[in-house]
């Protein structure tokens, strides 16, 4: 596992239960703020998926992007939801969920 996976993992098990963080803001929290795909590409190959929380990273807009446990984004959803994560719009209402206190 490269280094920069590891402190994408270590970051997005900061993200508590009941919020969401973005690509964007994992890649700007570790100085590299151009590399929010790269976050999102790291975090696909998570080994330890609800170990290391990838459910609770979205889109900049709030959207669920790609999740690879059970029937994708609707997984997402569901455990976000679980959460108590609030939605709008069929989006993460970000004004109530965003996390950035890393």
């Amino acid at each position: 596992m490269s280094k920069f996976a590891k402190k994408v993992y270590d970051l997005t098990s900061r993200v508590p239960k009941g919020k969401v963080t973005t690509y964007g803001e994992i890649a700007r929290k570790m100085g590299k703020p151009r590399a929010s795909r790269a976050v999102g590409a790291a975090l696909r190959a998570n080994p330890t998926p609800i170990v290391v929380p990838c459910h609770r990273v979205v889109g900049q807009d709030g959207s669920l992007r790609g999740y690879g446990g059970g029937s994708g984004t609707p997984t997402k959803a569901k455990l976000l939801k679980k959460e108590g994560v609030s939605f709008r719009k069929g989006k993460v209402d970000l004004s109530k969920s965003l996390f950035t206190g890393f």
